[in-house]
């Protein structure tokens, strides 16, 4: 698409606009990334590239480097590093129950309060563990209410139909200081050929979701398996009914389907109940929202992994919700509760500041990448990884990133090649873009930041330059 016409779509008029200006002084990219974008159809006025040796002062190459381009979720390598020498790798969050009601025996004579401390990665298992913490100390019968304190953030104002109209894709669950299993459902497809039935699964259980199936075990092959399956979702009340219907093909073999049904008191109020229950614990009282009780004493804690294995998991997998979960962390924790975007761009603007690193077209939203908003140029992204090699907490974040061929994000690519093992790169991809950034281990020992950046309505053809870029990088001399 010729990048007039590209323009005329409001969504692009800040990228279009440096990348016009930026154009006529774009250095040379290398043949092989050249031709790659060619046969791509992408121009090269909406790329934009920065490769720089970590040691060096100055780039290497630039092309269109200082242009305002969307990033998708190479965005998370600012929030981490940003989170790890804020915060520090050993950072922990803490899920925590208060209760100012006395303890006779086993029986808890008031209210028990849940209050949520942000952590990214509170599962069904760490959360069955706080639970059996209580039990543990002798608790077996609330008298009052389980209350849910989730001050510590505010998320109110995320909408997950915003960015794709798919509010029920576990990427668009929004944060929450007690964000339990990504709040979503794991729903298990187990054929049965001897019955001709397909058995359904739910994980974790819950009293607040009610499932139905009706799904026919069918011959043929796999394919396209989920469009075969027909979700009806009725909610009402404080839970849902999810009806399943249609058909399953039973080459298929076992499937799972993830799928956010419920709203965040909601989902920990069944999952709730129902491990409580299985622990052979009962609550007399409502489940409800509210704070820690003036004199209240703190019966039990589940800590979270440390930031620095949290990170590993947001840059290698691209987690989205556990990116925004940090991002709130950060004022949550250094401008004080309620963590909140707005509050969250504040901390990295200022952190930005104190390193004296102007990026005048930085625009931040989530801090995750899952944004039509966000930008940043490639010259500023990349003195920014250039100096977090150069970091006490460098290791944390070049772990954190994947190694092409081996995990992460970057596993299937360029296997059985030279540069396999020898490049951590991020990688991101939303409709019209496609990004990498990252380091590369060049065939001399020399390690050189790379950023790639295409903003194209072709961009999803693009991977094919990122990789030759790579094999480039690792083969010059």
């Amino acid at each position: 698409m010729h990048a007039l016409r590209l323009c005329a779509c409001p969504a692009w008029l800040l990228t279009c606009a440096a990348l016009l200006i930026s154009a006529a002084n774009a250095q040379p990219l290398p043949a092989p990334v050249a031709s790659a974008l060619a046969a791509a159809g992408i121009p090269q006025s909406q790329v934009a590239v920065l490769i720089q040796d970590v040691a060096a002062d100055k780039p290497a190459l630039a092309h269109n480097a200082t242009a305002p381009m969307n990033p998708a979720s190479t965005i998370k390598l600012l929030t981490t590093y940003a989170a790890l020498e804020l915060l520090g790798p050993t950072y922990l969050w803490k899920t925590t129950a208060w209760s100012a009601a006395a303890q006779t025996d086993d029986v808890l004579e008031g209210d028990l309060t849940l209050r949520g401390g942000g952590d990214p990665k509170l599962t069904f298992e760490h959360f069955w563990q706080l639970l059996r913490g209580l039990r543990a100390r002798g608790i077996r019968e609330i008298r009052g209410d389980l209350v849910l304190d989730r001050s510590w953030m505010d998320g109110s104002n995320h909408d997950p139909s915003k960015f794709d109209g798919e509010p029920t894709r576990p990427y668009n669950v929004g944060p929450d200081a007690l964000l339990l299993n990504f709040k979503a459902f794991r729903f298990f497809f187990l054929p049965d050929a001897t019955r001709r039935t397909v058995n359904l699964l739910t994980e974790p259980p819950s009293t607040a979701l009610e499932v139905s199936n009706t799904l026919k075990l069918t011959d043929g092959p796999c394919g396209d398996w989920l469009s075969r399956i027909k979700l009806e979702v009725r909610t009402g009340g404080r839970g849902a009914r999810a009806g399943f219907a249609g058909s399953y093909p039973s080459s298929c073999g076992e499937r799972e389907w993830n799928v956010a049904l419920l709203s965040h008191q909601d989902y920990v109020a069944g999952v709730f109940r129902k491990l409580w229950e299985e622990l052979g614990g009962s609550l007399q009282g409502r489940i409800r929202e509210g704070g820690v009780a003036a004199g209240a004493r703190l019966i039990a804690t589940q800590e979270s992994a440390s930031l620095s294995e949290m990170v590993r998991d947001i840059n290698k997998y691209s987690n989205n919700v556990m990116a925004r979960q940090l991002y709130l962390t950060l004022s949550a924790e250094l401008l004080g509760t309620p963590g909140r975007s707005d509050r969250s761009e504040t901390v990295i603007r200022g952190w930005l500041e104190q390193k004296g690193w102007a990026m005048p077209e930085l625009v931040l939203e989530n801090g995750s990448g899952l944004s039509r908003e966000e930008r940043i140029s490639a010259a500023n992204l990349g003195r920014m990884l250039v100096a977090a090699f150069r970091s006490p907490v460098m290791p944390e974040l070049l772990a954190s990133l994947p190694l092409v061929a081996y995990d992460g994000t970057m596993r299937r690519r360029l296997k059985f090649q030279p540069v396999a093992g020898q490049a951590h790169i991020k990688t991101g991809s939303l409709s019209g873009v496609r990004s990498m950034a990252g380091y590369v281990l060049d065939r001399n020992g020399q390690r050189k930041v790379v950023v790639f950046f295409i903003n194209h309505a072709n961009a999803a053809a693009g991977q094919t330059a990122h990789d030759a870029l790579l094999r480039w990088v690792y083969e010059s001399r």
